[in-house]
């Protein structure tokens, strides 16, 4: 009987110990009153709530002290013409990429308006991306499902973002077509619904592909039958987006009224004869406070095609990315840029400033953290691609403010243009990619270094959308 009574309050002090452990860190009617009290509605706050109640935050924090303080002008910008309209897909970064190129052509053959087909690459970057993804799960096989990068690669099947080193990849392989030759569907327009059924697809074909591991099939029966997979995706992608041309006949109008004679091109040998750029000039260069500067990285897997490039970078500080990119304008090359757009941005008027809202003062509250701290705490990272196109310098030859066009359409922010203040390219951007041409020697002899690799779940290199 003693025994029984000593286990019973041996078992109430136990849970009592449980119960206050569970209390401790809580928020108790102790803590919640001295809330309650410490909260003084003030008729600021008053204000404040009332004005919430039926307003979004953004409207009421719009900082209008900012309003006028810019102008559209600037002392340098990349000759060029029209705006493009992604629609509602991620393909940012292939717009932003086809842009770099684009003002060549205009320039070289006098156009006044002229656009590539992104729906023709984007139907390879899936493609590509879904054999990728395979040779990874065939790689991976015999792994745990739980692997973290067998996880990884199930959780990011297919996606229709991407980077630079991802355009690269496709315009060496496939080359380029005009926007006529391949035009827009409303799947390319709106690619959510397909990329998540073609994931769906080959999440199911990783099944099979790992079950063929277990039951004892060779590595050449294996890719046999992922050839066949891969059928069924290219099916999927010619239905929705359209099958993209090996050859085609093509002619164009230049501003002056001349029309060019009618001429035969596959893929490859229009982009050699319009663009005909060495891509390998071309490098990415990136501003990570997290990372030490001066060095090279790359990104395992974080490329669209098993055998092409990884995104590789060299890590600056802005001022030196922003010598690099001043070099690039005034010799009237645009440049590909990538950045944390939905900060601070004023989709209206298409104006990137740090202070175009004041969320502190409306919320009562301040907020303190710097670049790096915004991306060790993933409270920042890029999320969109563009095309920077044009700087305004000072006296001093200091930029002040750049634009960046956009691919949101031309009713989208300045013109279809995003105005960018020099701070604002300090807190929130990520990437640009510079010709050879305008980067000193010491920053190239980085490039002959080891990269250091980093993994492809690394919250910094999600690919922008």
């Amino acid at each position: 009987m003693r025994r029984k009574i000593f286990l019973v309050v041996l078992g109430l002090i136990t849970l009592s110990g449980y119960l206050k452990a569970q209390t401790d860190g809580a928020i108790t009617p102790e803590i919640l009153s001295r809330f309650r009290e410490a909260y003084s509605l003030t008729p600021e706050k008053r204000a404040a709530t009332n004005a919430m109640y039926k307003t979004d935050i953004r409207t009421l924090a719009l900082n209008h002290e900012n309003a006028g303080k810019t102008d559209p002008y600037f002392s340098h910008r990349v000759s060029s013409k029209g705006i493009t309209d992604q629609k509602s897909s991620g393909r940012c970064w292939l717009f932003a990429s086809l842009n770099v190129m684009r003002p060549k052509v205009i320039s070289t053959y006098n156009l006044d308006q002229f656009d590539f087909s992104a729906n023709y690459n984007f139907f390879y970057d899936q493609l590509e991306k879904a054999n990728l993804f395979m040779e990874g799960i065939i790689e991976t096989r015999a792994l745990e499902l739980n692997d973290r990068k067998v996880e990884w690669l199930l959780k990011n099947a297919i996606g229709d973002g991407g980077v630079w080193n991802g355009f690269v990849n496709m315009i060496e392989k496939y080359g380029l077509v005009p926007a006529t030759v391949m035009p827009e569907t409303h799947a390319s327009e709106n690619t959510a619904m397909i990329s998540r059924l073609i994931a769906r697809k080959l999440r199911e074909n990783a099944l099979q592909l790992r079950k063929m591991h277990e039951a004892g099939k060779n590595l050449p029966m294996i890719r046999k039958e992922k050839e066949a997979m891969l059928q069924d995706i290219y099916a999927m992608l010619a239905v929705s987006l359209g099958e993209p041309p090996t050859t085609f006949t093509w002619r164009y109008k230049d501003a002056d009224g001349n029309v060019s004679d009618e001429k035969e091109y596959t893929p490859q040998s229009f982009y050699t004869e319009f663009v005909g750029v060495d891509l390998s000039d071309y490098v990415m260069l990136m501003n990570d406070p997290t990372r030490p500067y001066n060095a090279l990285y790359e990104i395992d897997y974080d490329r669209n095609s098993w055998e092409g490039l990884n995104w590789r970078f060299i890590n600056l500080p802005n001022k030196r990315i922003k010598q690099f990119a001043i070099e690039s304008i005034k010799n009237n090359e645009a440049l590909y840029f990538s950045c944390d757009v939905g900060k601070q941005l004023d989709r209206k008027n298409g104006y990137l400033d740090v202070n175009n809202y004041d969320y502190e003062s409306l919320l009562g509250v301040d907020f303190g953290m710097d670049k790096r701290e915004r991306i060790l705490t993933f409270e920042s990272g890029s999320s969109h691609g563009m095309t920077l196109m044009a700087v305004d310098l000072d006296k001093n030859d200091n930029p002040s403010k750049w634009l960046l066009e956009n691919s949101w359409g031309e009713a989208s922010g300045y013109q279809g243009h995003l105005i960018m203040t020099d701070a604002w390219f300090d807190e929130y951007m990520f990437r640009v990619v510079v010709n050879k041409a305008y980067i000193d020697i010491e920053t190239l002899r980085i490039l002959e270094s080891e990269p250091t690799l980093l993994p492809p779940w690394d919250p910094m290199f999600a690919p922008v959308k």
